[in-house]
């Protein structure tokens, strides 16, 4: 368990590398997630290696605790009435906007990789349905941790059953061992970066399409405000921002509307009505 000081030192500096908030209610778990990476940097409890924090100066140690506590809460599919108006509406969309063009998709902390790959999963059964989407999909994290594995493309069984339909399961996966490995096509389909939310996404281009659901819950209020302001810095002028079922716009939201978890600016709305 960690002390109250400790806590506060832990969730201050995860604040401040990833814009992330750690509760008190979540001080317990925190202690226990720490652990194992205490071990592997030879510490002999977590508390001696928060102390040895404090002292190092380049700060690795503190972005090592970060990229351990980051949430991966994530499944495939998630918010399945999201995903089935991606498919019937929003990619349709942007591909027509697009034209001759690719359009371009953005799944903004991608965690473990679920996300990206349903989106995939979608142009693959557009493309075996005889149509021909020219669409690249980027997908990014702060935590290689995290990425490392979306790279892998291998999942557990608990995680396949999450919200994966048996159908896509055998058309998309091989067993390997216990783990189940997405096909080469798939990972191919999809290129992970790290990104932090908390600078700005210039350098990654424009998009069509950004999902950002289940993203911005994690922030306090000014700083939900201040990345989805940056993300619309990035967002095609008649593109869309994805949020999650039941999520609203940050207070302070202007030129937006909101409907059926899909962001569009005003003038955009108006349009595609």
């Amino acid at each position: 368990m960690l002390t109250e000081a400790e806590f506060v030192l832990i969730a201050r500096e995860v604040k401040a590398r990833t814009g992330a908030l750690i509760t008190r209610e979540m001080s317990a778990s925190a202690a226990v997630r720490l652990q194992p990476l205490a071990r592997r940097e030879g510490y002999a409890s977590v508390s001696e290696m928060i102390a040895s924090a404090r002292i190092k100066p380049d700060g690795a140690l503190w972005n090592a605790i970060a990229d351990n506590l980051a949430q991966s809460e994530t499944r495939f599919f998630r918010d399945r009435a999201q995903f089935e108006q991606l498919r019937a509406k929003l990619l349709p969309e942007a591909l027509a906007r697009r034209g001759h063009e690719r359009a371009r998709i953005w799944c903004a902390g991608c965690s473990t990789g679920q996300e990206a790959y349903s989106v995939a999963m979608i142009l693959e059964d557009m493309r075996n349905e005889g149509l021909n989407p020219a669409a690249e999909i980027l997908a990014s994290d702060l935590s290689e941790r995290l990425l490392d594995k979306a790279r892998s493309g291998l999942y557990t069984q608990f995680e396949v059953q999450r919200g994966l339909p048996i159908r896509k399961l055998i058309a998309h996966f091989e067993k390997a061992g216990d783990l189940w490995r997405i096909s080469d096509r798939l990972r191919a389909a999809v290129k992970f970066e790290r990104h932090n939310l908390l600078h700005h996404p210039g350098q990654l281009g424009q998009f069509d399409i950004v999902l950002l659901a289940h993203v911005l819950i994690s922030f306090d209020q000014p700083t939900r405000l201040a990345v989805l302001e940056r993300v619309l810095d990035v967002l095609a002028p008649e593109g869309v921002v994805l949020l999650g079922a039941g999520e609203t716009l940050p207070e302070g939201c202007e030129g937006l509307t909101l409907e059926n978890g899909v962001v569009r600016r005003t003038g955009a709305a108006r349009a595609a009505a």
